[in-house]
Order: structure tokens, then C-alpha cells, then sequence
């Protein structure tokens, strides 16, 4: 069965020290699909983040690169299994390097934490109980 991917593109600033963020956090980097300008982060099966350095980005869109310490043009959630796999998740980010991205959000049944990457692109990480998923329409 055909399981549909999604592709991140994201802007980077440095392009190893985005890699090295990223392998500390558990991902591997596909060097099929990586080079000098690129690197392929997969993340799963089914998602994988491409970091573009500026100039590798700009040759995708003829729009202005949003600078994403300062300006918000995406926020990327990934889901967890637990919420210990949320705070491990966000913790190495901050321990690599990231910053953590607004307040903990727990609601009982969803629990979330937030951390921008090197370049400021905002990543959260979200856990939600599975009963209260198949509970829903």
C-alpha cells in the first residue's frame, strides 16, 4: 500500500552545524540525498526534512526567504508515543543547541513542548492519549 511522504524544505544558515543539531537528536542524515548545499534528514518512514542552505533555497521559490527568528511562516509537529518521548525529544534539542519555544502544554489527554532549531524554525512535539483519539467521530 502506497503510504504517502512529506518533505520538509527548510532554510539553514550553516548547513553542518543544522546537521549535527539533528543527528543529536536521533536522526540520521540520508547521504543519497544530501550534499554541499542539502542534507536529507529522515526523520521517519514517511517524513523527511531537506536543510537547503539560503542560496540552494532561493533556487525553489522566487519569494523572500523568511528570516524564522523573527518572522513565523510554519510550524512543523511531529508526534511522540509518550510524554517522556515529548520532554526527551525536547530536551536534547535544547541540549544540542535549540531553544525551547513557549510554554508546556498539558491538557490531560495531549501533552506538548515546543524548541526552535538552530535556524529558529519552530518544531512541537506533541503526545495524545490514544483512548481519547479513538474516542473522536
Amino acid at each position: 500500500m502506497y503510504q504517502q511522504m512529506i518533505f520538509v524544505n527548510l532554510p539553514v544558515n550553516d548547513l553542518d552545524a543544522s546537521k549535527k543539531f539533528f543527528t543529536e537528536l536521533g536522526y540520521t542524515i540520508n547521504p543519497q540525498f544530501s550534499n554541499e548545499n542539502a542534507a536529507s534528514v529522515v526523520i521517519s518512514d514517511t517524513i523527511v526534512a531537506m536543510l537547503l542552505t539560503k542560496p540552494f533555497y532561493a533556487t525553489f521559490t522566487k519569494k523572500q526567504i523568511a528570516d524564522a527568528t523573527t518572522t513565523s511562516e510554519v510550524l512543523v509537529c511531529l508526534s511522540a508515543e509518550s510524554r517522556e518521548k515529548v520532554d526527551e525529544l525536547v530536551d536534547k534539542a535544547i541540549a544540542a543547541g535549540g531553544t525551547a519555544s513557549g510554554p508546556t502544554q498539558d491538557h490531560g489527554f495531549m501533552y506538548g513542548r515546543a524548541f526552535d532549531d538552530l535556524d529558529g524554525h519552530t518544531w512541537e512535539v506533541m503526545w495524545m492519549d490514544p483512548a481519547a483519539v479513538e474516542g473522536q467521530g
